[in-house]
């Protein structure tokens, strides 16, 4: 008995983490910010941060198109707004990181507002906060639900090896 108790109760701990850090993470913006960085990777991730970048939330728009599911042409420049497209180099996360900071320190940059997928969130602020000394925001586009399982299992995966594994930037 203690065993089926003990068992329900993990299985509850496990959903409610997942549910809270991959499904539902915490995010938001303040109503600008230096730069918009739009992370590679499957979902609906380019309208998002084009629709920000037209609203005026930053005056440059940083995208990610080396990553697998992204790869793509830049797209059209929008009027206002400076767009710099990059491959990363490692093709995750990290270098998306990397590159980013580097491009924020160049320019002066102390907030990122970065678009990414609802899995993906926490360990992108995680590892942009790593990278990157100033305020890391996140906002999350669309994405497909039929793939959950897979994403939730590869998620958690990528951010256990995040926290205890790669540490640093």
């Amino acid at each position: 008995m203690r065993v089926v108790v003990l068992a329900a109760g993990l299985l509850v701990v496990f959903a409610a983490s997942t549910a809270r850090v991959l499904i539902w993470p915490a995010q938001g913006a303040p109503a600008h910010v230096d730069a918009i960085v739009m992370l590679g990777g499957p979902g609906y991730r380019l309208p998002a941060a084009l629709a920000l970048a037209k609203d005026g939330r930053a005056p440059a728009l940083v995208i990610s198109l080396g990553t697998t599911g992204s790869s793509g042409p830049c797209p059209p420049p929008i009027p206002g707004v400076r767009t710099i497209c990059f491959n990363p180099d490692p093709g995750n996360t990290r270098g998306e990181a990397e590159y980013a900071s580097a491009l924020a320190r160049r320019n002066g940059w102390r907030s990122l507002l970065l678009v990414s997928s609802r899995p993906q969130a926490v360990r992108a602020q995680l590892i942009f906060g790593r990278c990157f000394s100033g305020k890391v925001y996140v906002s999350t586009a669309p994405f497909s639900a039929s793939n959950w399982p897979y994403q939730i299992a590869y998620s958690w995966g990528a951010l256990a090896k995040a926290v205890f594994v790669q540490r640093s930037c």
